[in-house]
Formats: C-alpha cells, structure tokens, sequence
C-alpha cells in the first residue's frame, strides 16, 4: 500500500486545485503536484463532505461508527453467552439438582 500524502500537502493540492484558473484541468493539477486525477478528485470530494456542502460520512464520523460497530458485535455476542448459559441452566435435569 502506498505511503499516504500528509494532510497539509493535501490541503494544499485541494486549494490549488479549487482556485484553478479557467481551462486548467484537474489532471494538469495532479499531474503537477505528482498525485494520480483519481486521488485528487476524492480528496476534494472528501473535502466537500467535511465541510457540509455534499452528503455524506465526515472523516470524524467514520471512526466513530466503526467503533460503535465493533461495539454493537461484542454486546451480541455477549448477548449470546448469557442467553445459552440461561437456557443450559433452565433445563430440568441439570446434575446435581
């Protein structure tokens, strides 16, 4: 996987690219900064995003969720356990009763 570009670098390319003179293109822009047109054009759609102007999951939402995510599946799984271990011992034969 390739090494990520630091943020500030594409905050910068955004910019430029945002404030683009007439008749330049995007992939001019990245083909300047050395980044491929396609990760450019998801950089400032993520940028639209954050800012509200498209719909969409911010970068702040998205961690939260797969935290809640990985939460919700260790509460059914324990939600499992306790109802097995409920049914094992509801039954009427159990030794030693």
């Amino acid at each position: 996987m390739a090494k990520p570009y630091p943020q500030e670098f594409r905050d910068d390319v955004v910019h430029v690219a945002r404030n683009r003179e007439p008749g330049v293109t995007i992939a001019k822009i990245a083909e300047d900064f050395g980044v491929h047109p396609m990760t450019l054009t998801k950089w400032m759609r993520r940028v639209d995003i954050d800012d509200g102007s498209k719909p969409g999951m911010t970068s702040e939402q998205s961690p939260q969720l797969r935290e809640a995510n990985r939460r919700i599946r260790l509460l059914e799984q324990e939600n499992e356990v306790l109802r097995r271990a409920a049914a094992y011992l509801s039954q009427p034969n159990l030794p030693g009763k």
